[in-house]
């Protein structure tokens, strides 16, 4: 059944945005349609406000990071229409200093779902009204799901006592940090077959 309605939804929507829809692909019960940067607005607004298709609701915008790829950066916006009971995605991929025009003024709960991909990702919206980090702080650095963002990051937060305030420095890794302990669980680690030893050494 949701096969007929999925594969009925494709050929309208070809039919209808022929000039805006690269590729489209009935893949685990979900229509993913590939559109450009240039034609995104159009194909969600007219989702959106056509009545053959009512996707009334924006359910998320996912962003994928492919850093060995010339065109870097994927988003995914996922529409479902509660009157068709029907789900349908669409893709964008786009260079690293590309902008991308914001949906806020057809979804307007887009906006915080963009705040959260310019902070995590770097990816800048056009016409977006307030994009400002939501997640890090102010004075972060870099964007933490990028491929080539370390996982310790670049600085740490911290007290400090003497100035008396919240004070940022770079992330320093003790070598012991690197020292791990790859033994059994069931030999016991190290430190505990040093104390066993020296138990016997006592005894003897």
């Amino acid at each position: 059944m949701i096969e007929k309605k999925l594969n009925k939804l494709e050929k309208l929507i070809n039919a209808e945005l022929s000039s805006k829809i690269s590729n489209s692909i009935i893949s685990f019960e979900e229509l993913l349609l590939q559109t450009s940067v240039n034609n995104i607005i159009d194909v969600i607004k007219f989702l959106k406000l056509d009545d053959k298709f009512k996707f009334k609701q924006l359910i998320d915008i996912a962003a994928i990071d492919y850093p060995n790829e010339e065109k870097r950066f994927e988003l995914v916006y996922l529409l479902l229409s509660i009157e068709n009971n029907l789900r349908v995605k669409i893709s964008i991929k786009f260079e690293t200093n590309e902008k991308i025009p914001s949906i806020v003024k057809i979804f307007p709960s887009a906006n915080w779902m963009e705040r959260e991909i310019f902070d995590m990702y770097g990816i800048k919206f056009i016409n977006h009204p307030d994009l400002r980090r939501i997640l890090t702080d102010y004075n972060f650095k870099g964007h933490p799901l990028r491929k080539d963002f370390p996982l310790t990051g670049f600085n740490e937060v911290r007290y400090s006592e003497k100035e008396k305030k919240v004070i940022y420095e770079p992330v320093k890794l003790e070598q012991n940090y690197r020292n791990f302990d790859f033994s059994s669980p069931w030999e016991g680690t190290n430190y505990l077959k040093e104390v066993k030893e020296s138990e016997k050494n006592e005894k003897n």
